[in-house]
């Protein structure tokens, strides 16, 4: 007789106020903008909420006015914005694949050091090295969570 009863409220609809399973459990939060923060030369604004930090062809880290900026960036990622930060990474020095792909690693790995030195949480951090592109940039995005993806 139970099983009758378990067996029959598996297939019950679910009342009207419930919540549906894809439906998140609470509203998102609007954070004010971040402050403006003072850019290094080689480190441009890709608004909204995106950086870009270039690189000669063949370095694989920021110069030192580019860290002092990019720690300032992290401690403002920290405590301005909720959700991941993702640092997509784009090398066109060399001829092989792998070269574009190791140096792109390179930079996204120093410029997530410095985010991370500044104040940024570590496991907030998705690196995207994408080695060569079609626009075969040498640089490094930083996008916020309120920056638009690409698909």
């Amino acid at each position: 007789m139970r099983r009758r009863h378990l067996l029959l409220a598996l297939f019950l609809p679910v009342p009207a106020g419930a919540q549906s399973l894809g439906a998140p459990a609470t509203p998102p939060v609007a954070l004010p903008p971040l402050p403006p923060i003072r850019l290094a030369p080689g480190i441009t604004e890709l608004p909204p909420g995106a950086w870009r930090i270039a690189f000669p062809p063949e370095r694989d880290a920021p110069d030192a006015a580019q860290r002092e900026a990019l720690l300032r960036l992290g401690a403002a990622l920290q405590s301005g914005t909720i959700g991941r930060i993702t640092l997509n990474s784009e090398a066109s020095a060399g001829e092989d694949v792998s070269t574009h792909r190791r140096l792109s690693l390179a930079r996204a790995r120093a410029v997530k050091d410095a985010l991370v030195a500044g104040g940024l949480a570590e496991t907030r951090v998705d690196i995207r090295a994408l080695g060569r592109t079609a626009q075969r940039r040498d640089a490094v995005d930083v996008l916020s969570p309120t920056a638009p993806r690409a698909p």
